[in-house]
């Protein structure tokens, strides 16, 4: 990403900001300049809309070998989720064991770094999720853990 690029983007990476269609009474995410089901007619009745930033796990998968760069991160957990407003987004999963996350789960958006440039280089910040209950990790069946392959 171009470093304009990114900073044109700083306000919708760190706010959760998309759209609302007066016309159509829905939301979006990421931002539109119009609504797809309304076409042409909705142009002009769109508004920034600053999301709360709650909402449920959908469906969620763990995540064992990171992208280059991104190693730090694996294993880890990514997420579709659905803000309570309607749109569905696709995150990652922070602060609990990636094997936990199922669907149904409540989600808040919590700040999070995303990246880095290079080792001294610019730190990426934006919107990450987090579960609201943290559940109780279940022990293995040790009888299944001791068999050899």
């Amino acid at each position: 990403m171009s470093v304009p690029r990114f900073w044109r983007e700083l306000g919708t990476r760190y706010n959760l900001i998309g759209s609302y269609c007066k016309l159509t009474k829905t939301y979006h995410f990421p931002r539109r300049s119009f609504d797809p089901e309304a076409g042409r007619e909705s142009m002009g009745t769109m508004e920034d809309y600053q999301f709360k930033g709650d909402g449920e796990v959908v469906n969620a998968t763990v995540v064992h070998q990171s992208q280059t760069g991104y190693e730090m991160f694996g294993p880890y957990c990514m997420a579709i989720i659905k803000l309570d407003e309607g749109p569905r987004i696709t995150s990652q999963i922070v602060d609990c064991d990636p094997k936990t996350v199922k669907p149904g789960m409540k989600v808040k958006a919590v700040f999070r770094k995303l990246g880095e440039d290079s080792e001294s280089g610019i730190l990426h910040y934006g919107t990450k999720f987090a579960l609201k209950e943290i559940p109780e990790i279940e022990e293995e069946d040790e009888s299944l853990s001791n068999i050899e392959l």
